[in-house]
């Protein structure tokens, strides 16, 4: 089945977009390959330095997940589609960017040339690494146990990959073989919905899971988006 055509709007800010922010030499399988052999390699090594762990530290790993659902939400919420003094070009790359290059739409990329304007930046990833879960891993070997540090540490790079492997699949054509995965569908609609110029700012800001947007009544609960003329 042939895609939806794209809305002229949307095809003039992909050609503008592609011609001043994506080189020739991006490769956007390279891309998310380092994304995910970085995530994974990471997740591996702290998972091979727990050592017998007790039930009260394997709990800290749903409790990490919860609190990295709440810190996504908030994220996306607030200073990816609100501008922050300090956090300017987040908004600039979300709202004024993505946002624009995918509607609800025209939500899947053309190329992997594409993927620089669905995955987080390579350097946003070594921040994460260095200044987020590093060190609060740490804090957690030192206040609480080796192996809370090693999980913590673990969980976080594996939601962070959890995020990127979700939203990459949001954007994935839908005929793609991955976008029948179970609650694949579910999350693809969920990011369609936040997709929509007049709902962007107002729902569904939870990519990984919609729990945020539960517990802050974000989740848009009506009915299915219906589609425009493709020349609008």
């Amino acid at each position: 089945m042939a895609p939806p055509p794209v809305p002229r709007l949307v095809q003039a800010f992909r050609a503008q977009y592609r011609a001043r922010a994506i080189g020739p030499g991006y490769r956007g399988w390279a891309h998310f390959a380092f994304t995910s052999l970085v995530c994974l390699g990471g997740v591996s090594l702290a998972l091979s330095r727990v050592e017998a762990p007790h039930l009260w530290e394997l709990l800290g790993v749903p409790v990490a997940v919860v609190f990295a659902n709440t810190v996504e939400f908030l994220g996306h919420r607030g200073p990816m589609h609100h501008r922050r003094r300090g956090l300017g070009l987040l908004f600039e790359r979300h709202t004024a960017q993505h946002h624009r290059f995918f509607t609800h739409e025209a939500m899947a990329y053309e190329s992997s040339r594409d993927f620089k304007m669905v995955l987080f930046p390579p350097v946003l990833l070594l921040f994460f690494l260095g200044a987020v879960a590093a060190p609060l891993g740490a804090l957690c070997f030192l206040l609480i146990s080796a192996n809370a540090g090693w999980l913590f540490g673990a969980t976080a790079l594996g939601y962070y990959l959890a995020y990127e492997w979700v939203h990459f699949a949001t954007h994935l054509p839908g005929d793609h073989w991955s976008a029948k995965l179970p609650g694949i569908p579910f999350l693809r609609r969920h990011h369609q919905v936040h997709h929509d110029p007049s709902r962007m700012g107002r729902h569904n800001f939870n990519i990984t899971f919609p729990l945020g947007d539960g517990l802050f009544g974000t989740r848009w609960r009506g009915a299915p988006l219906t589609k425009r003329r493709p020349t609008e």
